[in-house]
């Protein structure tokens, strides 16, 4: 055999192996838009793109969608509600209790196909993802790791350059990062080597069977974990800066939810479990020397058990530039300054719950957007159209986005950023395809059941409180109602959106909570009376009526909690137990009398006969009667109104049409209200 031939056939392997990586790197292409992360915030974006059949490109790590739930929660039970059973047919108004399904134009492409639970498995979660995919047709592309992302600028233009664990370059004009928060956040401190992470601690309870267990944190991963473990574990503490916060007192779904609370009953029913404030900052974890022994009242405790933890602080450690974390003296241990201090007894394990951070390490220097001042820097800054703060063409999406409502909404969670999403889709379709942000044209005497309708069902601002609102674009005898714009960004709402603001104003519809503290649970904690609705305290509409656009500069200096600024007028509708906003008198009639001062123009409904009436003494009837009655319509007329009401079928049947007004009772209370039978009650459409 030829000496030579091994070699040759070496070579030649060699030349075959690189010609198909130099293949697979040159078949990269450029995009309009790169999604970075198969998440839902990056499958609700894959959708909007394909919808609108633009060219996208999904560019996933793992080897499925939503890898992420593929772990966390760690003890694998989602708290997002998935109420399926609503008495209500509405998908609109179904989705404000649907916190796991993502927009589509497919009604039954929902999470309640894979489960039918209150409280979903987590496995559920990626099981709907890989459904979304499939029958959206979304192009996504598995198994490619991003390791850098950097933006090249050219004399016209700017992109954006990523590339993966293979060296390929994948170029976009516009990147959007949908990545999540997956890096484990911690704190550093004296002993922090010495702690377990909630990313890989064991989930079988019995590993801690007769363990003392110090928790860091108190969110939502900290109450999983203890409740996982109340149990099996003797006594299970929990610490961290600030008292815990609870969802149901503060609004805030990132707050500790009652599922995950039980800890609370066994503190203070005083069962061994217990919650105590610290900065960890300050915390030492460490390990005591052998020798000596811990003085506490002047007996001696040598029953320690081997590799136990203790908890103190650093004004104890003596010389702590030469400390070695695992090693303190009997001196250096709180206890023997403060006889009675909280942690004073050894820990069997110390497991940190801190929740989780943007991965900023991906992106160069030239294309990484700042940290924000929100979350202490978790997290990535953006505009209030979620475009990296002087990082133009780059959006950050879901829970990363977090930062614009952060602590004051839900836009870090699946029922509220699948409504973020849309809104930066609306801004990228204007600003690079020209299309106007979707408004719906309505005649002025419908503005009034249309805004009725909205605060019925409308998920988005009801989700998105105080983050996301309906602008309605005053027109004199018409309106335009554009809907889930991002409050924030109200100055720049026409370079945003296409659409102009005439002189005759402007109303903002807003979703908020009242700003008063008071006993959620104690009485007088609602108000029922429609002249004080605007000392509501619950989820409640507010009306904002300007005559211009605010400035940035009314925007920055708006009243402190409020989420614009103070208007010409504004209007409270008083909160409802049911949160149906259709009372005659206590919602429709003061909501018309706001409408009316704004427009300066009577808003009533009237019959016919009254209409004939007025129109035979009066040389300008009012509007309902000349854009209803004067042009022969029962019903002032409008396509997309007709097609509302067609596909909900509430066109009256023949069986409705001879039972149609016959309670002269409800028609006489409605016209003491100023409402009449043709003034929009029935919403449900």
């Amino acid at each position: 055999m030829d000496s030579n031939l091994p070699c040759l056939i070496l070579f030649i392997l060699i030349g075959l192996v690189k010609c198909s990586v130099d293949d697979h790197h040159n078949s990269s292409r450029h995009y309009d838009y790169c999604v970075l992360g198969a998440g839902p915030s990056g499958l609700q974006m894959g959708h909007f793109l394909s919808k609108a059949k633009r060219d996208y490109i999904i560019l996933e790590r793992n080897s499925g969608p939503g890898s992420f739930f593929n772990k966390y929660p760690r003890h694998r039970k989602l708290i997002s509600i998935n109420k399926i059973h609503t008495g209500r047919q509405n998908r609109e108004f179904n989705l404000r209790h649907d916190w796991n399904s993502l927009l589509s134009d497919k009604p039954d492409l929902l999470f309640k196909r894979v489960s039918s639970e209150f409280y979903p498995p987590a496995d559920a979660f990626p099981l709907y993802l890989s459904m979304f995919v499939k029958e959206l047709g979304l192009r996504v592309r598995y198994g490619v790791d991003i390791g850098r992302i950097r933006a090249v600028q050219s004399a016209t233009s700017r992109s954006y350059v990523l590339t993966d664990q293979h060296a390929t370059d994948y170029k976009c004009s516009v990147l959007l990062v949908a990545t999540g928060l997956w890096v484990p956040q911690e704190v550093e401190f004296v002993g922090s080597d010495l702690v377990e992470g909630y990313e890989s601690i064991s989930t079988n309870p019995e590993d801690y069977k007769n363990q003392v267990v110090l928790i860091l944190g108190k969110g939502n991963s900290a109450f999983e974990t203890a409740q996982s473990i109340l149990g099996r574990a003797s006594h299970v503490h929990m610490v961290s800066r600030s008292p815990v916060r609870l969802a149901w007192q503060t609004h805030y779904v990132g707050d500790v939810r009652a599922v995950n609370n039980e800890l609370i009953d066994t503190y203070q029913l005083k069962s061994l479990d217990g919650l105590v404030e610290a900065h960890l900052e300050r915390i030492v974890i460490a390990q005591r020397k052998e020798k000596g022994s811990r003085r506490s009242g002047g007996k001696k405790h040598n029953k320690e058990k081997k590799g136990q933890l203790y908890v103190t602080l650093n004004k104890y450690i003596q010389n702590q530039k030469e400390k070695n974390s695992s090693d303190v003296t009997a001196e250096e241990l709180p206890g023997y300054h403060i006889d009675n201090f909280s942690m004073r007894k050894p820990y069997d394990r110390v497991i940190r719950c801190l929740g989780f951070r943007f991965n900023f390490s991906i992106f160069d220097s030239s294309a990484c957007p700042p940290n924000s001042a929100n979350a202490r820097g978790r997290l990535p800054e953006v505009t209030p159209w979620y475009e990296g703060h002087d990082i133009p063409g780059l959006f950050v999406l879901g829970t990363a986005a977090h930062s614009r409502d952060y602590r004051s909404s839900a836009g870090g969670f699946v029922h509220g950023f699948r409504y973020t999403v849309r809104a930066v889709h609306r801004v990228l379709e204007h600003r690079y395809h020209s299309n106007l942000w979707p408004s719906t044209k309505l005649l002025t005497t419908q503005l009034q059941s249309w805004i009725l309708k909205r605060v019925g069902e409308a998920s988005g601002p009801y989700q998105m409180f105080e983050i996301l609102g309906d602008v309605i674009l005053l027109r004199g005898s018409h309106c335009e109602y554009v809907e889930e714009f991002p409050l924030q960004a109200l100055p720049q709402f026409s370079s945003l959106s296409g659409h102009e603001v005439s002189n005759q104003g402007l109303v903002v519809l807003v979703m908020q909570y009242g700003k008063k503290k008071i006993d959620y649970l104690g009485r007088g904690r609602a108000v029922t009376d429609w002249t004080k609705a605007w000392k509501s305290n619950f989820l409640h509409p507010v009306l904002y009526y300007y005559d211009t656009l605010p400035t940035e500069e009314e925007m920055k200096f708006r009243p402190h909690g409020w989420p614009l600024p103070r208007p010409k007028a504004i209007h409270h509708m008083v909160e409802d137990f049911l949160a149906e906003w259709e009372s005659p008198i206590s919602h429709i009639q003061p909501l018309r009398r706001f409408l009316e001062h704004c427009l300066q123009t009577d808003l009533r409904a009237f019959y016919a006969e009254s209409c004939f009436r007025s129109s035979l003494t009066h040389r300008k009837p009012p509007l309902f009667c000349r854009q209803g009655y004067l042009k022969q319509q029962g019903v002032a007329h409008s396509s997309q109104l007709r097609q509302h009401i067609h596909g909900a079928g509430l066109m009256p049947t023949e069986q409705d049409a001879g039972t149609s007004g016959a309670d002269t009772a409800f028609s006489n209370y409605l016209a003491q209200a100023g409402a009449s039978m043709s003034s929009g009650l029935k919403l449900d459409f």
